[in-house]
């Protein structure tokens, strides 16, 4: 799934309460999986000014890159993220890092090329799922589709069951991002 879409359901999942005591660990944890991709990025396309192609073709797979990024999607690492708050007592720990692992667990059917190692730094193992949520020649179409209605009905929802303003501009401006996601995919990417 797109970045914007794990953290509105992320909120959807488990930021019900209009509070940003939970609101913001959820946000956090949501986004923390695909920050290394943002770094990436940035990298690859502003300081070394790689072209477009290039960057997913070649450099998204460099050991350094991927490894940097499968780091946040460590199954294990969360868990004991979660498990080590849970012990401790902190609620905020608990939500982040329940908010981490409900990114990867939507994230897990949904790569097919470019599926994390999702046990490292313990395997190298990738599931390579018969679905993407980008390739159209996996069904990505039909799952972008459903993301984006999942998206809408999901910002509906709390813009409806929240009551702080806070809250409400939250969701306003993931639901910006969202959209601007797009419009800078169509502008660049097709």
């Amino acid at each position: 799934m797109n970045t914007p879409a794990h953290i509105i359901i992320n909120m959807l999942c488990l930021g019900r309460q209009d509070t940003s005591s939970i609101l913001t660990p959820v946000i956090i944890g949501a986004l923390l999986p695909d920050a290394p991709m943002f770094v990436f990025y940035f990298v690859e396309k502003v300081i070394k000014g790689t072209p477009e192609m290039t960057i997913w073709r070649e450099a998204y797979h460099q050991e350094n890159w991927q490894n940097f990024i499968d780091i946040f999607n460590s199954i294990p690492l969360i868990v004991f993220g979660l498990v080590l708050t849970g012990w401790l007592g902190s609620q905020i720990g608990i939500v982040f890092f329940s908010s981490m692992f409900l990114h990867i667990v939507g994230d897990f059917p949904l790569h097919h090329n470019d599926a994390h190692r999702h046990f490292f730094p313990f395997s190298n193992w990738r599931f390579q799922s018969p679905v993407s949520y980008w390739d159209p020649n996996h069904y990505g179409t039909i799952v972008t589709i459903l993301e984006i209605l999942a998206v809408i009905i999901s910002c509906v929802v709390l813009v409806q069951s929240y009551q702080s303003m806070t809250g409400r501009i939250s969701v306003g401006l993931i639901g910006v991002s969202y959209l601007a996601y797009f419009i800078y995919v169509f502008t660049v990417w097709v």
